[in-house]
């Protein structure tokens, strides 16, 4: 069942990824092996590593759907109408916000839309100078570097806040005729979390019409942040012992019921299985125990937690 898509009364498309959707490996349309979609092939490997995010992927297949029938209904001189890729971004960190900025500028430079295909991150301080007229020469430069590419802002509602003599407004108003002189020429994504934003879009009133897709990214459930963990362990060359995976997988559950505000998700996630490793190479260096498999294996008294009422003796093996 897809409910992703709703529309607002200012013709925006709000998708909402919801994390529950039974992952399913086909794609949203039936392929002809005769003919040939390379740029769709070349984004599957990066779009199966991530974890979840199933609408996400059926978004991006969707989207390189509607671009090859566009250049379709171009060769055969039928009515097109261009359509503005400007995105907001909403979710908490570590929600894979950047990873999905970098599959959608892969997909714009191999289906023409930008020419470079290039992701420019940039953030308040990349944009707000310190004196007047400092905020709109940095923010013109920094859109400059971003032409034939996509520019991703991250923490955008930063830019609103502030007093009077704050110069956030003045990067948004930079911001905003950049899009207007640059049009077709880059493409912006502004993102940042869910509440922040739309505390953002109420301040700017002109700004929701300028930005035709929202795209929400829930928090990940405590399988998928583990599927995520297996996935950083197995890139690092390293293995988790059956017992390791078991506390790891309570401390992720425990996490997500705190209800921590904010809470980083995938960046949370890689800080636990950094320390890992870390209190692994303590404990190989003080048994002296350096074979193959010793130095492959994550065991789960590597795995300090945060809340020691967690911890049993078997955890200790």
């Amino acid at each position: 069942m897809r409910e992703a898509y709703t529309f607002t009364k200012k013709s925006q498309i709000n998708v909402v990824f919801n994390q529950k959707t039974e992952k399913s490996s086909a794609t949203p349309f039936p392929i002809d092996e005769r003919v040939t979609h390379e740029p769709l092939e070349k984004l599957e490997s990066k779009l199966d590593r991530l974890v979840g995010m199933e609408e996400i992927k059926y978004m991006v297949r969707e989207l390189y759907a509607w671009l090859y029938i566009y250049r379709k209904r171009e060769e055969a001189q039928l009515k097109v109408q261009k359509q503005s890729f400007h995105m907001l971004f909403k979710g908490n960190p570590g929600t894979g916000k950047t990873t999905v900025a970098r599959l959608l500028s892969d997909l714009f430079r191999e289906m023409e839309i930008l020419p470079k295909g290039h992701l420019i991150e940039a953030e308040r301080a990349d944009l707000v100078g310190e004196y007047i007229g400092q905020t709109a020469q940095k923010t013109r430069d920094l859109v400059k570097r971003s032409l034939g590419g996509v520019l991703f802002v991250d923490e955008a509602y930063s830019l609103s806040r502030g007093g009077e003599k704050d110069f956030g407004k003045e990067a948004i108003d930079t911001l905003v005729k950049q899009m207007e002189d640059h049009k077709d020429e880059f493409i912006l994504i502004l993102a940042g979390y869910s509440d922040e934003m739309d505390d953002f879009l109420r301040m700017n009133p002109g700004l929701p019409s300028r930005f035709p897709m929202i795209l929400s990214f829930p928090d990940y459930s405590g399988m998928e942040l583990l599927d995520i963990a297996k996935q950083m362990i197995r890139d690092r060359e390293y293995s988790m012992t059956a017992e390791a995976q078991k506390k790891l997988f309570r401390l992720l559950q425990h996490k997500i019921a705190s209800n921590e505000p904010h809470f980083s998700n995938g960046r949370y996630v890689r800080n636990v299985i950094e320390k890992m490793i870390r209190q692994q190479a303590v404990r190989l260096v003080r048994e002296n125990s350096f074979d193959r498999d010793a130095l492959l294996t994550l065991r789960a008294c590597d795995l300090t937690l945060e809340d020691g009422s967690l911890i049993s003796k078997a955890d200790e093996a």
